[in-house]
């Protein structure tokens, strides 16, 4: 996990704990009205509850067993690696992409960052400046060359 991703999951783990709060303080005024079999806002904050308390468990899971790798702080040996910043010429079209490859919970293709498990960061790891790649998808297969690897964070 890059840092900037575990960031995210420390500020998403901050709000559910905010979240759990404000749900604690419907679900005790829910009880104060009386029967709760017909109370709609009770029932809609419990279930609201048992997801937030899920997604809590399931972050802090994450963030425990979590590696957290700052590229900045490693030697730029030319290679592609985990968190690696990499521009690529599409040989088909001509056009430069670029992507960062970060952890699975990161990954959000608006931004540009895709999966380390995805196909085409697996493709890329361990690649060298202008090195081809071919890509198998189904919409075809698709060539790429590698025109810059940078070390962003």
């Amino acid at each position: 996990m890059t840092p900037v991703g575990q960031q995210q999951l420390r500020a998403e783990l901050n709000r559910l704990h905010e979240e759990r709060v404000e749900l604690s303080q419907v679900i005790g005024e829910a009880i104060k009205q009386g029967d709760l079999r017909e109370n709609a806002d009770y029932h809609a904050a419990k279930d609201q509850q048992g997801l937030v308390e899920a997604r809590i468990r399931q972050i802090e899971s994450k963030l425990s067993d979590a590696q957290i790798i700052d590229v900045k702080r490693l030697p730029n040996q030319g290679r592609v690696i985990f968190g690696s910043t990499v521009t690529l010429l599409d040989c088909d079209n001509n056009e430069d992409v670029m992507y960062q490859l970060v952890g699975d919970d990161e990954a959000d293709l608006s931004l540009n960052k895709i999966a380390i498990s995805s196909p085409i960061a697996r493709a890329l790891i361990g690649q060298e400046l202008e090195h081809m790649i071919e890509l198998q998808t189904p919409n075809g297969s698709h060539s790429y060359q590698i025109k810059k690897i940078e070390l962003l964070g």
